[in-house]
């Protein structure tokens, strides 16, 4: 569905509740705490006025489980879970997020759904996790006569773009995002500290298949790979781009333009701290990118279950 016709159906929040309820448990519900199936939904239940519910409304989408006796919502074990934003709101933001090809800011979201700033901001980064895979989930360069390109990109302003009175010693300094993409279809981007062989060999081993042939850049760090995969091109992009029509890396970079243009053109500044996140949420559409937006976003939402992301991680008991 679009966004219009997404917006119709979450207008009611409990209708929100039951549509994440069948993306969440397309077998039926089942209690986050045991796993438990022997469930039952209870009625809406008003709660008195608080801080997070001033007007004392009803609270939707409540089951009981009779395996541990708990009571749980579908937002329990989620993205969603202890968050006071209306659910219909979240579906609205990450059909945006799904929809914007190359992203849109927490200050955009902020003004469109009548939230703060800050809430908007910790919103984007709970569905940057969700799109976010496992580390070592993603095996690249599977299939027939699989080809892999490895590039790295630098992302990061300029000191002399800088004009902060209180600019600090990290005016200029880029970070490094390493890109490899099957000629499949999936990408991978991960942030890494320097181009030295010992790391990016380190990232590219676990990943790849060792029955994969490498395509990358003239950069000396990839000199050994054909010793561990199939076999290893590179092409000099001093002299040309392409080289024996096969031999090039033009699949990693529209990869790099479109992270490149979006954290430019909507976020402005990304801070290195957080630029992992960044690098999920463009890979995840770029990997989906012959879906349709509502599938796309039906995705995102399936794969909210399981992750939580804390405004600051809890204390060690």
């Amino acid at each position: 569905m679009n966004l219009a016709e997404l917006a119709a159906v979450v207008a009611n929040e409990e209708q929100a509740f039951r549509l994440v309820e069948t993306i969440m448990w397309p077998a039926g519900p089942e209690c986050p705490h045991c796993q438990s199936d022997r469930v039952n939904r209870l009625a809406p239940q008003r709660t008195k006025p608080s801080k997070r519910n001033p007007e004392g409304k009803p609270v939707y989408g409540l089951w009981k489980c009779y395996g541990c006796r708990r009571q749980f919502t579908v937002r329990v074990g989620t993205i969603f879970e202890d968050s006071h934003i209306p659910l219909s709101k979240w579906l609205l933001a990450i059909h945006q997020m799904c929809s914007s090809k190359k992203g849109i800011s927490a200050k955009q979201l902020q003004r469109e759904l009548g939230i703060s700033y800050k809430a908007a901001w910790f919103m984007c980064m709970r569905v940057r996790e969700a799109m976010g895979e496992e580390p070592l989930s993603t095996m690249l360069g599977t299939g027939p006569d699989p080809i892999v390109e490895i590039d790295e990109t630098f992302v990061g302003g300029k000191v002399r773009n800088n004009k902060h009175r209180n600019r600090t010693a990290a005016a200029g300094r880029k970070t490094i995002v390493m890109t490899l993409i099957d000629r499949g279809g999936t990408a991978v981007g991960i942030v890494v500290p320097d181009t030295k062989r010992e790391t990016l060999e380190a990232v590219a081993k676990p990943i790849v298949d060792r029955s994969a042939t490498i395509m990358t850049d003239g950069n000396p760090s990839y000199d050994s790979l054909d010793e561990y995969f199939h076999g290893h091109h590179a092409v000099d992009h001093d002299k040309q781009f392409v080289r024996a029509m096969i031999i090039h890396t033009n699949f990693a970079e529209p990869y790099h333009s479109l992270l490149k243009r979006g954290l430019i053109g909507a976020f402005h500044h990304v801070s290195a701290h957080h630029l992992h996140r960044y690098v999920s949420e463009f890979s995840y559409r770029w990997n989906t990118r012959k879906t349709t937006d509502g599938e796309r976003t039906k995705t995102a939402i399936a794969k909210a279950r399981g992750k939580r992301l804390y405004y600051r991680q809890p204390a060690s008991p």
